[in-house]
């Protein structure tokens, strides 16, 4: 039996719980045991409706109780956090043994449980680093990197994640932080996270569009959670520039602890080309991203190998180009040029055009004024989904991963329905590792 631990899973919208229902359901499919320890709390706030325990498309599911606060306020998540964290531990020191558990980042420094259970219990877990803390809160400003409470957090993660059988990031900045926290090199695998299938191929039907009153419109869409690593200054800057041009649409659909501050932007500077659509449901996703003409995202240059926005790979597989504002050096932005399917805007960076704001507005219209070169770029992008990003593609880059660091939980049978990525996955794996060095980025 493998266990994973997150707070998010399905049916939540939370891209970490999507991405962790993906590849349960793909293990659980080719033959592999897969229990999955989350929370009835929902992203957004509330309660799920799903039951405390169920066995979903072949998954076993036990959902733990929570308070239910959502992010919306900081005390909230804190409390939601802290009942996650009690009853995860209790599973995981008290509780019946898995054969092994993989710990992902929601909360923040889950890790630490399983370093805890193998420490007290002999334990076997691993890490799937969706992102990084407390790297993540010093980033933000919201702890001193030098302060008695960063040092404490990062002494306890660093430990959680130097006696991990196998940690996961997401790709070589990421990696590089990882290595730089002690990591043995031949622990560390970089899987990149996938676009969601409902998305792929989606083509812009009148669905959301019409509803909206959006027909004829061209739509700019920041689809998902507006959160502290996400950088608007420039991209409201933008909207502001265009608000007096009747065919071009801002839409953002989603939420997230950013959302008020983006409306009351607007609601100053009055952008009336511009709303804020509640998150959509996943059987929905293909309808939202398909609704858009380019996509929006952002991530603010302190968090670069720190967290990798996933957002690009739904809109890769959902057939439309990327304009991405945040530092030319990280995942997003590497992903961007390798495809050829978008535009990289790094504030820090000046050309003729001008500031951050401008170039935007310069990549909005000259997609706006040429519609082919926009699904050109969109093709490409789409290209690079099929071959890099797909989601059967890059679950069995994992299940090559887990094979190799518990062969006794794989057995060889499924091991060999993976080896046509077997390949792949160790180049992709050596080449982080050679690339990265033991700097941070």
């Amino acid at each position: 039996m493998l266990r994973f631990v997150n707070q998010h899973y399905a049916p939540d919208v939370a891209s970490t719980g999507q991405h962790l229902t993906d590849l349960a359901e793909y293990l659980a499919g080719i033959g592999i045991p897969v229990e999955i320890l989350t929370a009835r709390g929902h992203y957004a706030g509330g309660r799920l409706d799903a039951p405390a325990r169920e066995v979903r498309r072949g998954v076993q599911v036990r959902r733990l109780w929570t308070l239910g606060l959502g992010r919306r306020f900081r005390l909230g998540r804190i409390l939601d956090y802290t009942c996650f964290y009690v009853q995860a531990a209790w599973a995981t020191w008290i509780g019946r043994a898995p054969g092994a558990t993989i710990f992902l980042t929601t909360p923040p420094l889950l890790g630490v449980v399983g370093w805890i259970g193998w420490r007290l219990r002999g334990r076997r877990y691993g890490i799937w680093s969706m992102d990084l803390h407390p790297d993540a809160e010093i980033a933000a400003g919201m702890l001193r990197a030098r302060g008695p409470t960063a040092r404490a957090l990062g002494w306890l993660n660093d430990r959680a994640y130097r006696a991990a059988e196998v940690v996961i990031g997401l790709g070589p900045y990421m990696a590089r932080r990882i290595l730089a926290k002690g990591v043995a090199p031949d622990r560390l695998h970089t899987v990149p996270v996938w676009g969601q299938e409902e998305a792929s191929g989606s083509v812009a039907g009148p669905g959301l569009r019409a509803a909206l009153g959006l027909a004829g419109k061209w739509i700019v869409m920041y689809s998902g959670n507006a959160g502290i690593v996400h950088d608007f200054g420039d991209v409201l800057e933008a909207m502001r520039q265009l608000r007096d041009d009747p065919a071009i649409f801002f839409l953002f659909v989603g939420g997230g602890p950013r959302r008020r501050a983006i409306q009351d932007y607007a609601r100053r500077h009055t952008i009336t080309n511009f709303i804020y659509h509640p998150y959509m449901p996943r059987e929905r996703l293909a309808e939202a991203l398909g609704a858009a003409d380019v996509h929006l995202i952002t991530l603010r240059a302190p968090f670069a190998g720190i967290a990798v926005p996933g957002k690009l790979y739904g809109i890769m597989a959902a057939g439309r180009p990327a304009l991405f504002v945040g530092p030319a050096g990280c995942e997003t932005a590497d992903a961007i040029r390798r495809a050829g399917c978008g535009v990289v805007i790094d504030p820090t960076e000046s050309d003729e055009q001008g500031g951050a704001a401008a170039r935007i507005v310069s990549a909005i219209r000259a997609w706006q004024a040429d519609p082919a070169a926009a699904r050109a770029a969109a093709a490409r992008g789409r290209a690079a989904y099929v071959t890099e990003y797909a989601r059967d593609t890059n679950c069995a880059m994992f299940l090559d991963v887990l094979g190799r660091a518990w062969p006794d939980l794989v057995p060889r049978a499924v091991e060999r329905r993976s080896g046509a990525r077997r390949r792949a996955a160790g180049s992709v794996a050596a080449d982080s590792q050679c690339a990265v060095g033991a700097s941070v980025a």
